[in-house]
């Protein structure tokens, strides 16, 4: 039999005794048996054992009084000497924050508030954001208009707005033309109206035109191309309203003010003084006084004043006047290049259907011209544009 070498992990077995003796003359050996690899027989790595990491409870987590501390303190971590110098560097090569810069406020109570506008003639309180942005915007609508886009122009045929004249060269050689609609219309046309004719009020300071003038009207604007590669962009820098009216009355020429003046000046000196009566209210008095009737009494002498300021009085007899302009209106940066004149034309001659209109006849009225309205209907009508009273809600 081998012989087995002794080690800590294998134990010697005890032989088994047979139960009859050993003979010498057997069929085969006996079977030999199974054992275990020595552990001397196994790897290095598997004879170590492994370390497992120690696990410190809370009590022995914090170092004791008596053992010397291993634990570092918490901190920033130690840069090297130059990531150090290089961060100062940087500190000082970082422009510091500049200080907003104060301004030293007075209470001004002498000063007004109340500004008014050179270029738009807007008046508004300096100082409240509502007022400073409603003159913005509408200083520079008064100035360049408004605009009239793509979403406009898709809905021209829904709101039947028709183009009475296209190509439209101006003086200075711009060119637009004219269209015209309803008042009545709705979506961004509506819209864009309602701006505009806002525009007008304020920019005329004149009172918003009523419904029922609005009902009898059509709005004729003059569209400018604007300059550059999309000719989709257009302004609207012209406006017109022309409505449908009954009567109007004729402008005095400056020859009867004048015959007018001189014989209110004359009746002054028997009678109430004049600068407390107008011309109308001391020539109409002096026909009552007499026994007179006003209607008889000369046309020259009976005038009522529309604006004093612009020399400009009517003859109080109504006359028969198809079309009237309650609004007109031009941007201030495109005036004096025959705008006015063209929308007034294109009116006169397309507001009644098959039946243009002559203003030197007597045929075109407006309602209380601003100074540079009077000038407008003194060159376009030739002395025959009359003036009519604007109607108030019906």
């Amino acid at each position: 039999m081998s012989t087995l070498s002794r080690t800590y992990s294998t134990r010697s077995a005890k032989a088994a005794i047979p139960s009859s003796p050993i003979s010498e003359i057997m069929s085969s050996p006996p079977a030999p048996q199974k054992r275990k690899r020595p552990f001397t027989d196994l790897p290095t790595e598997h004879n170590t054992p492994t370390k497992r990491p120690r696990r410190m409870s809370s009590s022995s987590s914090l170092p004791s009084s008596s053992a010397p501390s291993t634990l570092k303190p918490k901190g920033k971590p130690k840069l090297p000497a130059g990531t150090k110098a290089k961060s100062s560097a940087a500190k000082k090569a970082a422009p510091a924050p500049k200080q907003a810069r104060l301004t030293q406020l007075h209470f001004a109570l002498d000063a007004p508030t109340l500004r008014t506008c050179p270029l738009c003639d807007l008046s508004y309180t300096r100082g409240a954001p509502d007022d400073e942005a409603l003159h913005r915007a509408h200083c520079a609508r008064v100035r360049r208009g408004l605009e009239w886009g793509r979403e406009e122009q898709r809905e021209a045929d829904a709101a039947r707005v028709e183009e009475l004249l296209a190509g439209v060269k101006l003086a200075n050689g711009a060119r637009g033309r004219v269209v015209c609609f309803r008042p009545d219309v709705g979506g961004k046309i509506g819209a864009k109206l309602a701006v505009l004719l806002e525009t007008i009020r304020l920019a005329l300071t004149s009172p918003a035109l009523s419904p029922a003038v609005l009902r009898r009207s059509k709005i004729y604007l003059f569209l400018l191309t604007a300059p550059g590669p999309s000719p989709a962009r257009e302004k609207i820098v012209g406006c017109v309203v022309a409505q449908r009216i009954a009567t109007a009355m004729a402008i005095a020429r400056s020859s009867e003010v004048s015959a007018a003046r001189s014989k209110n000046a004359s009746a002054s000196t028997t009678s109430t003084p004049a600068s407390s009566q107008t011309v109308a209210d001391a020539l109409s008095s002096q026909g009552t006084i007499a026994g007179e009737d006003p209607s008889e009494s000369a046309p020259s002498l009976a005038l009522l004043p529309v604006d004093d300021s612009t020399n400009l009085y009517v003859h109080p007899t109504p006359l028969p006047t198809p079309m009237g302009i309650p609004r007109l209106f031009v941007s201030s940066e495109y005036r004096r290049l025959g705008i006015a004149s063209r929308l007034l034309s294109v009116a006169a001659s397309t507001f009644i259907l098959g039946c243009p209109l002559n203003p030197a006849r007597g045929e075109v009225a407006f309602t209380q011209p601003t100074g540079a309205g009077k000038g407008v209907l003194e060159a376009w009508g030739k002395g025959g544009v009359r003036i009519y009273e604007e109607e108030g809600d019906a």
